[in-house]
């Protein structure tokens, strides 16, 4: 297939592969979100230490695991439609995960889903539905060499530094400071490796489909460089979100994340695969609309949500900066009922005590 082609043509064979690839990953990771949170929850209640704060308890709690294992099947799947699909097709359907996060959040974590919540995901899925009639169609590879060339693009390189820059300073100085209090800290942290390893992972699950195929890639020193950069952005994401989730409301870290990932993203990937060369003005302009309605779903599916007390020595909210709260909610957080069980609540008063 060759790349660019104009929107609101027929789906490519490898395309609708692509999607249905992405759509049930977005199933999985979606619920390994609440899985993940509630095995937190326990480990931090048997330990007295949240991984928020540093603690590792969290290793030997079953559940936590089960959201892991969940997780892992959702990359899994998600890691072979990259294969399949280019970025800016398969990265905004992952809002399907934003949706199911949000539900299963609203039965099982009680963290309420109001109705403009609910306008935010049906927006996610409208704007999903345009993205995937005017995405472009995957270009056609032969090695992973040429991906490799792609990858050493004065742009792209230009686009890598500045993330190990952000990052660097994020994780060194921002993170000790204002973690604990500013959502954007973690999830900014996620993002911006994420939108790295998501390159990576294209360009490892398309040697892996040409080595399937009868073209070994294994050979070249590029598949190993790929496989390399994927584990080490990867280990940084897990290790951030799982700090942002055991710190703030599941409903605040999903969308945030999903806002921040996609947009990388999609920028990484138009610099490094050049997925809009070649597509009309109007194809481009679709799409970029589909994206904006999906992320202003998830705005709508963040500000609707209560926030949740974060355990700490004094009992607070976990905020925004102040500026974004103003301007999203345009006034003061709603104290809401604390959803922690009597043995939570046993515990957190033993670490108040220390």
């Amino acid at each position: 297939m060759e790349g660019g082609g104009g929107g609101g043509q027929e789906l490519s064979t490898d395309n609708v592969k692509g999607i249905v690839l992405a759509l049930l990953s977005s199933g999985f990771i979606g619920a390994s979100f609440i899985i993940k949170k509630k095995g937190l929850r326990r480990a931090a209640v048997a330990s007295g230490i949240r991984a928020g704060v540093g603690g590792y308890s969290y290793l030997l709690e079953p559940l936590w695991w089960v959201g892991m294992i969940t997780m892992i099947v959702g990359e899994v799947a998600n890691f072979v439609a990259y294969a399949f699909a280019p970025a800016v097709l398969v990265t905004p359907l992952g809002a399907l995960s934003i949706i199911v996060s949000a539900v299963l959040a609203h039965f099982i974590l009680n963290e309420r889903l109001h109705a403009l919540g609910v306008l935010g995901c049906v927006m996610c899925i409208a704007g999903s539905v345009v993205i995937v009639i005017h995405a472009p169609q995957e270009q056609e590879i032969t090695s992973v060499r040429e991906i490799w060339n792609m990858a050493i693009q004065p742009a792209f390189l230009l686009y890598v530094a500045s993330v190990i820059v952000v990052v660097f300073v994020l994780v060194f100085h921002f993170s000790p400071l204002y973690g604990q209090s500013n959502v954007l800290i973690y999830t900014a942290i996620c993002s911006l490796m994420g939108s790295l390893s998501v390159m990576s992972v294209k360009a490892l699950g398309t040697s892996l489909k040409l080595t399937f195929e009868g073209t070994n890639q294994l050979v070249y020193p590029e598949t190993w460089f790929f496989v390399l950069i994927v584990a080490t952005c990867v280990l940084t994401q897990m290790n951030y979100l799982n700090k942002a989730l055991d710190t703030f409301n599941t409903a605040i870290v999903s969308p945030i994340y999903y806002v921040m990932f996609t947009t990388l993203t999609i920028l990484a990937s138009v610099i490094m695969f050049k997925d809009w060369s070649g597509q009309s003005l109007g194809s481009i302009t679709s799409e970029i609309c589909g994206l904006i309605v999906v992320l202003s779903g998830t705005i709508l599916l963040h500000v609707t949500k209560d926030y949740e007390r974060i355990p700490q020595s004094r009992s607070i909210y976990a905020p925004l900066s102040p500026s974004l709260t103003a301007r999203l909610n345009g006034d003061l957080l709603k104290h809401v009922e604390d959803d922690r069980n009597p043995d939570e609540e046993k515990a957190l008063r033993r670490q108040e005590m220390y």
